[in-house]
């Protein structure tokens, strides 16, 4: 049987690829594409039981019909969210959807602390200007962050380790979630109202996963609460931040820096080469005309650790769904599954 990836970027096929041959040895095939799966690209998945699908492809309920209509059964999301599969749509079109619930959660966390220290430090700013010879030291002073406080908000594994590392620097940490966590409050933390959070962290750090009750979740009224020096970072889904309140607080010359690793309308967009193009997205054109802006292309995951366990877990995902099995990844059964 022929398996079909979307979405797959040039440094994960090897590693997919070498998951995929040693669970199945030869018995399927893996077919790797570069393009994302969409309404326009659906019909390619024609006669495939199983779909590899990437963290921005298009799952809405007409694109789902579309694949249950051409004869895929699964869906394996190479991803721990799932906010772009439509899971209503995917259990009445009779489509098992698994993803992966977690990996390496240090690359997220290490990532999100790259984008602190470099908006901090004014990193991409001075290697610019030293590419061109110039060594002046004008408008690169950062501050110090031991004794400052870091606000972490959502701390489970990610969370927890984005605090573990601010608690190396001797930050006070802050935290606010559903539920504490005993390993941050072993390192001190304070779980707080997400109001005090944010008015009295020096950084905030966003780890939440994107949720109807998250979505906007850093408002006007939250970005009005935070220092005029504060540093806002997000890792984890880039519908946790309003984006024009954001611009709106950037434009008034509020916040020190702002590190994004994710953007709200980053769907057909990132993972893509757009220089060649004009680019017709306004807010995301304006954002890069800040410089204590830094934006990045939906990385922070991106090690070999993490995507050869994102590859690791996909193959298990499928194997389940090929015996008739669901594990904890399972988020809907096939038909088929539930009469198995």
């Amino acid at each position: 049987m022929e398996i079909v990836a979307y979405g797959v970027l040039a440094d994960e096929q090897p590693l997919l690829q070498e998951a995929f041959d040693r669970a199945f040895t030869g018995r399927h095939e893996l077919r790797c594409l570069g393009l994302f799966l969409n309404r326009d690209t659906a019909p390619t998945a024609a006669g495939h039981e199983v779909v590899l699908s990437s963290v921005n492809d298009t799952l809405d309920a007409e694109v789902l019909r579309s694949l249950a209509a051409g004869g895929t059964r699964m869906i394996a999301q190479r991803a721990t969210g799932y906010n772009n599969i439509n899971l209503t749509a995917a259990e009445e079109s009779g489509l098992t959807v698994a993803r992966v619930s977690s990996y390496s959660p240090y690359s997220v966390a290490e990532f999100a602390w790259t984008l602190a220290l470099a908006v901090n430090r004014r990193i991409v700013r001075a290697a610019h200007r030293t590419r061109e010879f110039d060594f002046r030291l004008d408008g690169l002073m950062g501050r110090d962050l031991r004794g400052r406080t870091a606000g972490v908000v959502g701390t489970g594994k990610i969370g927890a380790a984005f605090a573990w590392i601010a608690h190396g620097f001797g930050m006070r940490l802050l935290g606010w979630d559903v539920a504490e966590n005993s390993d941050c409050q072993a390192l001190g933390m304070e779980y707080v109202e997400r109001e005090r959070l944010f008015a009295e962290s020096d950084l905030v750090s966003l780890h939440v996963p994107l949720l109807p009750q998250t979505h906007h979740l850093v408002d006007a009224r939250m970005l009005r609460l935070m220092k005029d020096d504060a540093i806002l970072v997000n890792s984890s889904r880039g519908g946790l931040v309003d984006t024009d309140a954001l611009l709106q607080a950037l434009r008034a010359g509020r916040l020190s820096g702002v590190g994004l690793d994710v953007y709200e309308e980053e769907a057909g967009v990132f993972f893509l080469d757009k220089s060649l193009e004009v680019m017709t997205d306004e807010r995301l054109a304006r954002l890069m005309t800040f410089n204590n802006v830094l934006v990045t292309s939906h990385q922070a995951y991106f090690t070999r650790d993490a995507v050869g366990q994102i590859a690791e877990t996909t193959v298990i995902n499928i194997a389940d769904h090929l015996a008739g099995r669901t594990g904890d990844n399972t988020l809907t059964r096939s038909r088929a599954d539930t009469q198995a």
